[in-house]
């Protein structure tokens, strides 16, 4: 398989660049609060296979105080007891919502799981998020940003 970097993207196209980091500038500062934020980019660049921003996550949930075993249950997230009604509910929302195609039926289902747990700024700041790993997933996948070989704790 081939990894070698496609373009360099960000500096092809700064202006684009410094708007997506301006939108990620106000996701890091809402009320969500980081780990769940963290927990949400995982699962979301696990499902598109972004190696980069999995990479990234991972080492803030690390950085974070999360263990091993919480981390490596994200993709499984509805099958174990380690994670809360609020980070249920924001995994939920964010899988339909990178899934789109899949999920129609079970859309209303995760909106009203996350009525339940967040308020209505909350979901607006949520969805705008995992709107923003998606297309930062996409991106990076797209031109294959490298990921650097790097011992994890």
């Amino acid at each position: 398989m081939n990894t070698a970097a496609r373009l360099n993207w960000f500096k092809l196209v700064p202006k684009s660049f410094d708007a997506m980091l301006a939108v990620s500038g106000s996701i890091e500062s809402s009320t969500l609060g980081k780990v769940l934020l963290d927990l949400v980019f995982t699962r979301v660049s696990q499902i598109n296979g972004c190696a980069y921003c999995l990479d990234m996550h991972v080492r803030d949930l690390r950085r974070q105080g999360e263990g091993w075993q919480r981390i490596n249950s994200v993709p499984a997230w509805r099958e174990v007891s380690f994670f809360n009604e609020r980070e249920r509910a924001a995994l939920g929302w964010a899988e339909s919502l990178t899934r789109l195609a899949d999920s129609h039926d079970e859309r209303d289902a995760e909106f009203a799981a996350l009525k339940a747990q967040f308020s209505d700024l909350e979901i607006a700041e949520l969805t705008v998020a995992i709107a923003q790993i998606n297309t930062w997933n996409r991106l990076n996948v797209a031109m294959r940003v490298p990921v650097a070989a790097k011992a994890l704790d």
